[in-house]
């Protein structure tokens, strides 16, 4: 599997636990500190992780505009691909979707339910019921053209979708409180949790999420599994 990694401290998580554990190699792509897009047809899919960025700063960050004709060509193909928070963004905006600013950062532990569309999908088929997820964006994005919503929230109908073998996840549940607790510490990610609970708002933050992470990374395991075994594994045995 390709990881395409923005900042190091948004790594695959839960997700690479998943990896590991089928025995699946990973190779890691650090695109801010100048890494270089390999051949997609080499990696049996591609993982896109988040970052502070968005998917429309081309002009600030030089890797974007060709990261995106990647996952355009990639996903455009066929390729298996799961986008998470940036990666989501990226993957709408890579195929043809607008992507922008929204009127307020959603932030925190959130509940996101699954849409009609999820109902007979191969990974988002199981999810009956709202699930406790990490939110963290203050973009959004609308669905690209073809796409299936397979998730929504309160805030931002647009949480999940699918085209073809990608998927786009707009929230977190692979994020340890371990992991969880460096984001707060960050200025671009504290801003953004001080802007929608307060100052001093990180410690009910991270209590909250160690409270809701059985069930999230329960999910996290179960949606990345189903996605592996659909269209990753499916046909492939793994050395």
């Amino acid at each position: 599997m390709l990881v395409l990694q923005h900042v190091d401290c948004e790594p695959p998580a839960a997700y690479e636990d998943v990896l590991i554990e089928r025995g699946i190699g990973v190779e890691r792509v650090l695109l801010a500190d100048g890494g270089v897009l390999p051949d997609w047809h080499d990696f049996a899919g591609v993982i896109v992780m988040g970052g502070p960025m968005g998917a429309y700063d081309t002009d600030k960050f030089t890797w974007l505009g060709p990261e995106l004709a990647f996952i355009r060509e990639a996903a455009g193909a066929g390729c298996p691909l799961w986008g998470v928070c940036l990666g989501a963004q990226l993957l709408a905006s890579a195929l043809g979707a607008r992507v922008w600013p929204g009127p307020r950062p959603e932030v925190g532990i959130c509940e996101v339910s699954p849409a009609a569309g999820a109902r007979h999908d191969p990974v988002f088929g199981g999810l009956t019921g709202p699930v406790p997820v990490l939110q963290w964006h203050a973009d959004t994005f609308e669905l690209p053209a073809g796409a299936t919503l397979l998730a929504s929230s309160a805030q931002y109908p647009h949480q999940a979708f699918r085209v073809g073998r990608a998927y786009g996840i707009q929230f977190h549940v692979e994020v340890p409180v371990g992991l969880a607790t460096q984001w707060v510490e960050i200025p671009e990610y504290a801003r953004s949790l001080a802007a929608v609970h307060g100052d001093g708002s990180a410690g009910a933050l991270l209590s909250e999420l160690a409270r809701s992470l059985p069930v999230m990374t329960s999910v996290a395991r179960t949606l990345f599994g189903n996605w592996l075994d659909a269209f990753v594994c499916a046909g492939h045995r793994v050395e």
